[in-house]
């Protein structure tokens, strides 16, 4: 970071010092990919290793599960919180009240209109809807009457208009002609914007415009026509949800009570054709299902329902986006905004967290998206590989295995450091500098300190023996055979590798096929790496067998295919070690299993259980095709089949190659200690 400037003007930079670096990412890259890594070489898939990651967290963070568990909390104490159909019983509460304060009136009262008055009361239907409206032409009695049953026709025109707009419930609470009328205007000027929204014939200045005019009435806060869509369809979808999880009879008296709110003929027009476009703008309005609530808690007014069903709405849609179970799932469709909304700031930083490290994967070149989704690249395989090389090191003992060097001098690539004298016959490079440095000291002469070709006399005898030697002169260096040195070189033996490992589905049910990948790709690393001059070439197979790429052995996951076809995998061992001549012939075989099928004449798999004769003498073949060609063939046995174990015995006598039978759990130390073993062979 800058420090204060220097007394020239000069800025200096330095290590942050203000706590945790600000643009440390939230999230280690490559931990995640060792944690993506580990299940990919178990027996899992990339996308399925992805999402447990992003479920599970890293660095001690939480991840999705936690946001998850929170959402069905909410959504728990949501369902908890009222009846949906406490809007009828307060209703019902207000109407009681008023009947009651105007039969006690009237009972005071004599004439004939007091008793007419009672005998229309009498009439009033039982159920609430039908009770409001039979009284909206009464001419009560009593004020108190009066003033209660007409608090009910402003809640319900307050509580309908402010389930659709947040902030309508604030301009009428006191309702007058101006109030409404500014109400009225609203609704036309919006319509009149999503009509043009529908053509397309809007424009950012009609939405400014609009808001600029009718903010107020949008506490949301919509920054584009899109955006105060999508907050009038929520609502909208709430209300319709809520509708939908009451009783029919308490859905008919609502609707019913609701129409008598909306009383005013231009209200009811424009509310009408709001709903209208709101569906045509987001058709799904109506396929939302109803809700089902506990109903044990206090009853609810109408607006506090729809807003107790919109919040379960948004917490179903985050359970269902936070879950990510469905084809095609990334982090990018969990709307933020919500889960603001619904969480709080802290599980939206969480989000992005995660979010940013989806991304960082990819930008890393670690993972890339393709028509066939997610796929490691070859980075994240050298990652994976190296990793499992680090384990399998870490398992051998030092007792020199691994040495790869043949110390056999030669005219082979690679200096030693060392020289030694000449001798004939020698095809080694001359070392030049020892050469004439040699010649030099037989000489008895040296250079000066400033490099110059003039020689000092270094013993007296030789001023009087040898009178040309002195200061000034610089006569002719003579060599001789004897001052010639040469560099020793070692040399390093190439070598092709085929790595044969069973792909069958006996090494998923056994276990085996993590510690297969993990000791394929550990073998690739090394080579790779390490002995560069050398070929490896993974074959797998089952029922067939097929040349397999690192990225390809990282991924490929198990098949439910019966076969263990041997003698394929021998035959693509053979092509391999034939294409390079030079090197040494190294065959390895992973397998728990013996040959159960071969290649017929066309070309297609024969598969038959226990092996048959046929079988066998197709794969001992293969066998002898390789022993010819000078490649010992050295077999990992996993597992204790008899049948296995004759086979291997039979085929390491026929080739001389060794059979090895190790702990799953060292299966990786075995493979490269043995690679390191044979290719120091010679052919």
């Amino acid at each position: 970071m800058p420090e204060r400037p220097g007394p020239h003007g000069r800025f200096r930079y330095g290590p942050w010092r203000g706590g945790a670096d600000p643009l440390a990412p939230p999230y280690d890259v490559r931990e995640a990919v060792d944690r993506i890594g580990e299940e990919v070489l178990a027996d899992g898939n990339l996308r399925d290793a992805l999402q447990r990651l992003m479920r599970e967290g890293l660095d001690g963070r939480g991840g999705l599960d936690k946001l998850l568990e929170r959402v069905r909390k909410l959504r728990a104490a949501a369902r908890r919180r009222g009846d949906l159909g406490g809007a009828l019983d307060q209703i019902r509460a207000a109407l009681d009240q008023a009947l009651a304060a105007e039969q006690e009136t009237l009972a005071g009262e004599e004439g004939d209109d007091a008793r007419l008055a009672e005998m229309e009361l009498a009439t009033v239907p039982d159920d609430t809807a039908g009770a409001v409206r039979a009284l909206n032409d009464y001419d009560w009695h009593s004020p108190e009457a009066r003033r209660l049953y007409q608090s009910i026709q402003d809640m319900l025109r307050r509580e309908t208009l402010g389930s659709q707009f947040a902030g309508m419930k604030e301009a009428l609470e006191n309702p007058d002609s101006a109030a409404m009328q500014a109400v009225k205007d609203m609704l036309a000027d919006l319509n009149s914007l999503l009509a043009a929204h529908a053509r397309q014939e809007d424009t950012t200045d009609q939405f400014a415009d609009f808001m600029a005019k009718h903010g107020d009435f949008f506490p949301e806060n919509p920054e584009n026509v899109e955006e105060l869509i999508d907050a009038l369809a929520r609502q909208q979808a709430a209300a319709q949800r809520m509708m939908a999880s009451l009783s029919p009879e308490q859905r008919e008296q609502l609707a019913q009570l609701m129409s008598q709110a909306l009383a005013d003929a231009d209200l009811a027009s424009e509310m009408a054709q709001l709903a209208d476009n709101l569906r045509a703008l987001r058709p799904g309005l109506d396929r939302e299902s109803p809700v089902q609530m506990r109903g044990d808690g206090p009853p609810l007014g109408y607006g506090e329902a729809v807003e107790a069903v919109a919040e379960i709405a948004d917490l179903e849609a985050l359970q269902a986006q936070l879950s990510q179970n469905y084809a095609g799932s990334t982090l990018d469709d969990v709307d933020v905004e919500l889960v603001e909304r619904r969480l709080g700031a802290g599980a939206a930083r969480e989000l992005e967290g995660l979010r940013e490290l989806e991304r960082e994967l990819e930008q890393q070149g670690y993972l890339q998206r393709g028509d066939d989704g997610l796929r490691l690249t070859p980075r994240a395989v050298r990652r994976l590989g190296q990793t499992a090389l680090r384990r399998v090191f870490a398992q051998i003992e030092a007792t020199g295995h691994g040495d790869h060097d043949d110390h056999r001098t030669g005219s082979a690539d690679e200096p030693t450091g060392l020289t030694r004298p000449w001798v004939f016959g020698d095809e080694l490079p001359i070392d030049a500098p020892r050469t004439v440095s040699n010649a030099l000291r037989r000489s008895g002469v040296r250079f000066d300190a400033r490099t110059r070709p003039e020689l000092r006399m270094t013993r007296p005898e030789l001023r009087m023996t040898r009178p040309e030697l002195v200061e000034g002169h610089t006569p002719a260096l003579t060599l001789t055979v004897e001052d010639f040195e040469v560099t020793e070189t070692e040399r390093r033996t190439g070598a092709a590798v085929a790595l044969c490992v069973d792909l069958s589905f006996s090494m998923v049910q056994d276990g085996r096929w993590g510690p297969m990948k993990q000791t394929s790709l550990a073998l690739s690393h090394l080579i790779e790496t390490r002995y560069r001059q050398d070929a490896l070439q993974v074959i797998g197979f089952n029922r067939f067998a097929r040349r397999l790429s690192p990225v390809e052995l990282a991924e490929v996951e198990p098949e439910w295919i019966q076969g263990t076809n041997l003698q394929h995998a021998l035959m693509l061992a053979s092509r391999h070690l034939r294409r390079h001549p030079d090197a040494e012939p190294v065959v390895l075989v992973i397998t728990d299993g013996e040959p159960t099928a071969h290649l017929a004449g066309d070309g297609s798999a024969v598969f038959h259980w226990p092996s048959t004769p046929e079988t066998i003498r197709e794969t001992i073949r293969e066998v002898d095709e390789l022993a010819r060609y000078g490649a010992t063939i050295n077999t990992f046995m996993l597992g204790e089949d008899p049948g296995l174990a004759r086979f291997v015995d039979a085929l390491a006598r026929r080739c001389g190659g060794r059979v090895f039978t190790p702990d799953i759990g060292r299966l990786g130390e075995y493979v490269v200690a043995d690679y390191l073993r044979a290719r120091r062979g010679r052919r």
